[in-house]
């Protein structure tokens, strides 16, 4: 009998780099287990339809409804973080670090460049989806990218650009794995896998100069399958102690037209070469060839792959969903809902207790029943009180909506009671404490630092000229040739959203409460209060600089153009009504009504006049 092949005496010897980062995958997958069956379960609660697909079909009742409240707290959330988030159009600020970094000109241009790009990228939808994975992972994963796009043009036959420019990516918390007890996402190693057709794979490779790197590891991939060709599954007895994700079996993946790319960033001990390869991009195919290795430090010093968790753990990377606990209350809500129809059942059908003997009978309106001696048919009465857990469901369900950091003060809900606007404002703001510290925490340790770094990109690979839209502070629309020196500068981007929306309105409401009091309303205390500084004040925390609002006793100089062109047109209307006779009299008009004479006219005789 012939021995049994393994797969790497077939495919070619392996390199010692690619199997050590596939064990290290490996091992980490086996480290998330738990935590991917939490999330399994709250994406069936999410999406279930009824019980019989969520744990609670191990319920002996009859009926199956299922209550979405998870799924409508998860939509109530996602609603409220984008509102939250992008609160108007213009959602960047540039802060330079010195003088010329803060350029009046300097900022404009870096902040509009960035805004069009993110708008022509669809920054916001790409966005939308990591608020998703937030909610329903409790942990969200991106990458910026470099995109030059290009079309040919029918006619001329030239290369037009479509888009160039720094997009955001999305990446799936199932297509990474990481060291979760590193102190810091900045500072662990992590692998992002990414499976494709093999087709799609090479035409990538060929048409994007970024990925040329992966020829060679397509070339072997073909090679180990045209190898593996001549084999049947039978020839690989050893071959189940090798298992591939989403594959059965090592040999059914390489029957497949799919091609798996491991991508390690971070720090990595080369037992081969005996040396430490710091903040090294080494990507592997197949799990056993190495097609790239080389250092991947940016100009911000680290990796640019951004995760941020909704409730963060002690210890442990993988945070906790705003979801993950409300499972057992949703549990409950499907539990109260069909025990409560099972008991409407009961009553509608109840259950029968027959004693001695009965003749056979149809239960219905009008059914008759024949009984021998000391037969009986009865009806066992249920107990109602389960017609009262309508109760407790609402109270579940008012609880989930506050342990989930969604009060519904936040969602458009008055809470009962009579209020003065202060009270209400008061309780407004205590009620969304919780929904504005992770939207803020959202919004400065992930979007800040990916925003930054699609700046960072764009600086990097800006090789040609691009041209870009304008809106200056007059409202005049420009159109500007970029240079790399105009991308050029010392600063950071600051997105303008949560922390700044909050912080604004809070200020204007305080503006307003100040003014409608009575210290707002004593001369004494109100002479020494600047109108202009208040009225910059306003311009500035509700974005309206963009539109020039504020100008210096501009009110007085609007009136007295008002008022000059309002004399301006009275003169012309003058003139042109005004048709002298030769006398030097207003000229009749043969179309005017006749006038009733006045009472010098009927005192000098004169009956009528025109």
């Amino acid at each position: 009998m012939a021995n049994a092949l393994e797969i790497h005496e077939v495919i070619g010897d392996k390199d010692n780099l690619a199997v050590t980062i596939a064990n290290k995958y490996q091992e980490w997958v086996m480290f998330r287990h738990q935590w991917l069956d939490t999330t399994k379960e709250v994406r069936e609660y999410i999406f279930a339809t009824d019980t019989r697909n969520t744990t609670n079909a191990s319920l002996p009742w009859k009926n199956k409804t299922h209550i979405p409240k998870i799924c409508q707290i998860r939509d109530n959330l996602h609603a409220n973080y984008m509102a939250a988030l992008f609160p108007s159009e213009y959602a960047l600020q540039w802060e330079g670090d010195n003088e010329d970094a803060e350029d009046k000109e300097k900022r404009l241009v870096i902040e509009q460049y960035m805004g069009n790009k993110l708008r022509k990228a669809k920054f916001r939808t790409e966005v939308s989806k990591l608020v998703l994975d937030w909610i329903d992972y409790g942990n969200c994963f991106a990458v910026p990218v470099f995109v030059a796009d290009y079309r040919t043009d029918p006619i001329t036959g030239a290369e037009l650009p479509v888009f160039v420019g720094p997009k955001l990516q999305r990446v799936s918390p199932l297509d990474i794995v990481f060291d979760p007890t590193a102190p810091d996402f900045g500072s662990a190693p992590k692998i992002i896998r990414t499976l494709k057709n093999m087709g799609t794979f090479l035409s990538e490779c060929e048409s994007k100069p970024e990925l040329r790197y992966l020829l060679d590891g397509v070339q072997k991939a073909r090679d180990a399958r045209q190898k593996m060709s001549g084999y049947s599954e039978a020839d690989f007895a050893k071959n189940d102690s090798f298992q591939m994700e989403g594959f059965t079996s090592w040999w059914n993946y390489f029957s497949s037209s799919l091609v798996e790319v491991l991508d390690f960033y971070g720090d990595i001990y080369d037992h081969e070469t005996d040396t430490l390869k710091r903040q090294h991009l080494i990507s592997i195919v197949d799990r056993s060839f190495v097609v790239r290795d080389h250092s991947d430090e940016t100009w911000l010093g680290s990796p640019p792959i951004r995760h941020c968790g909704w409730r963060q753990r002690q210890d442990n990377l993988y945070a906790m969903g705003p979801l993950d606990n409300l499972i057992g209350m949703q549990y409950r809500i499907d539990h109260l809902e069909n025990a409560k129809a099972d008991a409407f059942d009961l009553i509608v059908h109840p259950v029968m207790k027959i004693k001695g003997f009965v003749e056979p009978f149809t239960y219905g309106p009008g059914a008759e029943i024949y009984t021998g001696d000391e037969g009986d048919v009865a009806f066992m009465a249920p107990d109602v009180t389960m017609l009262q857990a309508d109760t407790q469901i609402a109270l579940y369900e008012d609880k989930m909506e506050e342990m989930a950091g969604a009060p519904k003060q936040a969602m458009g809900f008055r809470t009962p009671g009579e209020k003065t606007a202060f009270e209400v404002q008061s309780l407004e703001n205590a009620a969304n404490r919780i929904f504005l510290n992770k939207t803020s925490y959202f919004e400065e340790q992930f979007l800040e630092e990916l925003v930054n770094d699609m700046l960072e990109m764009s600086r990097r690979n800006f090789n040609e000229a691009d041209t870009i839209r304008i809106v200056d502070e007059t409202g005049m629309v420009l159109f500007k040739n970029m240079k790399p020196e105009d991308l050029t500068a010392s600063g950071k981007l600051r997105p303008v959203g949560a922390r700044h929306f909050a912080q604004n309105a809070q200020i204007v409401q305080n503006l307003t409460s100040l003014y409608s009091s009575a210290i707002g309303q004593d001369p004494a205390v109100m002479t020494h209060i600047s109108g202009k500084k208040i009225a910059e004040v306003i311009e500035h925390l509700l974005q309206f600089d963009r539109y020039s609002l504020y100008g210096e006793n501009i009110r007085l100089v609007e009136q007295m153009e008002t008022q000059s062109m309002s004399e301006a047109a009275k003169q012309k209307v003058a003139q042109e009504n005004q048709a002298m006779d030769p006398t030097g009299q207003l000229a009749p008009d043969p179309e005017a009504p006749p006038q009733q004479p006045t009472a010098m006219d009927q005192s000098l005789g004169v009956s009528n006049r025109r």
